[in-house]
């Protein structure tokens, strides 16, 4: 089974930064795209920043200059960095992973979400 943990959220003030973590596990072959979106109450879910396996990056333009995503390929980890943090960040983050499964004898395809981590910023 794989499975995406995120970690980081919490409370801040307007202004301040947060860091937010997701490990993945399981029986991985290899992980390509990887990424955070974000759901507001009352608000559809929406890409926040992705990476792909060579280091390319995309981002929101909300969050342009302020956000920076970062992967660990060894480690199977991808990383949000926060700045500048504002009222309208506010939401559930939620990791996204594509993932190349391995089983005995052959390779699958899964796109995996992790459970979602809440981030709240007040102002």
């Amino acid at each position: 089974q794989v499975q995406l943990v995120e970690s980081g959220g919490g409370l801040v003030q307007t202004g301040e930064s947060l860091t937010l973590s997701c490990a993945a596990s399981g029986s991985i072959f290899s992980i390509g795209t990887m990424g955070w979106y974000r759901q507001a109450p009352g608000k559809q879910r929406e890409m926040v920043a992705r990476i792909g396996t060579d280091g390319s990056t995309a981002y929101a333009d909300s969050v342009k200059g302020r956000f920076a995503i970062s992967r660990d390929n060894a480690e199977l980890t991808v990383t949000l960095r926060m700045n500048s943090l504002e009222p309208d960040d506010t939401a559930v983050y939620y990791c996204n992973a594509d993932i190349i499964t391995q089983a005995e004898t052959s390779l699958g395809y899964l796109e995996v979400w992790g459970q979602g981590t809440l981030v709240t910023v007040s102002s």
